[in-house]
C-alpha cells in the first residue's frame, strides 16, 4: 500500500489490485474515518473531503490482507444471444452452451463503478477464461449489454460506445436515482448472472 495527498483535501491510496481496494474502502467505511467519498477502483482508493495527515495516520491501521466483508448478492436474468458468444466459446475451447454455463457458474463481486452511471466493474472471472477486448470499438452497445474485456464483466447501463465482448443482455435497470443506492451494483455487490 502506498498512500500521499492528493490536493488539499484528500487522500489517493494504491494497492496491489481490486480485491484491496474493495477491502481498503470497506475498512475506511466500516472505521468511520472522517472522509466525505470513497472511491476504489481497480488498484486506488480515493479518499475525499478529509485532513490528509489524520487520513494517513489512521491508515497505519490497515492490513492489506484484510477482506471485504460479502456484499449483498443479485441475481441478473440474462438472454444469452450476443454477438461476440459463440468467439468467447471458442476463445475457452467449448460449445456455447458450456461458455454460457461457465459465465453463468461464475461468482462476480462488483469492485467499483465507472465509465457510466451504474457500470460496474465485476471482478470473479479466472484469467485462463480472460478475452481481449474489439481491435476497434462499437459506435454503438445497446443497453442491457452483458460483456467481457479481459477478466472483467460489465454490463452497459445505457447504450454507448464499446469494445467489450458481447455475451447477451438483460432487462434489469442498473441505475435508477429515486433508489436509495441508485447504483444497483455498488462496490461490494455480489453478482450472479442467470439464464432468462
Amino acid at each position: 500500500m502506498r498512500a500521499r495527498p492528493f490536493g488539499p483535501s484528500a487522500v489517493l491510496v494504491e494497492v496491489d489490485g481490486p480485491a484491496e481496494a474493495l477491502a481498503l474502502a470497506a475498512w475506511v467505511r466500516t472505521e468511520g474515518l472522517p472522509v466525505v467519498e470513497v472511491v476504489p477502483a481497480a488498484a486506488t482508493v480515493l479518499l475525499d473531503g478529509t485532513d490528509p495527515a489524520v487520513v494517513l495516520d489512521a491508515l497505519a491501521g490497515w492490513t492489506p490482507e484484510a477482506a471485504a466483508p460479502a456484499g449483498g448478492l443479485v441475481e441478473v436474468p440474462v438472454v444469452y444471444d450476443g454477438e461476440d458468444l459463440a468467439y468467447v466459446a471458442e476463445r475457452w475451447g467449448v460449445d456455447i452452451d458450456e461458455a454460457v454455463e461457465r459465465h453463468a457458474a461464475t461468482a462476480f463481486v462488483s469492485a467499483f463503478c465507472g465509465f457510466a452511471p451504474g457500470f460496474a466493474y465485476l471482478t470473479g472471472l479466472p484469467d485462463e477464461l480472460a478475452v481481449p477486448r474489439l481491435d476497434s470499438p462499437r459506435p454503438r452497445v445497446p443497453a442491457g449489454s452483458v460483456a467481457l474485456a479481459g477478466t472483467w464483466c460489465g454490463v452497459y447501463p445505457t447504450a454507448s460506445p464499446g469494445g467489450w465482448r458481447i455475451l447477451g443482455r438483460t432487462d434489469v435497470a442498473l441505475w435508477d436515482p429515486d433508489r436509495p443506492t441508485p447504483a444497483l451494483l455498488a462496490p461490494g455487490t455480489r453478482v450472479r448472472f442467470v439464464r432468462a
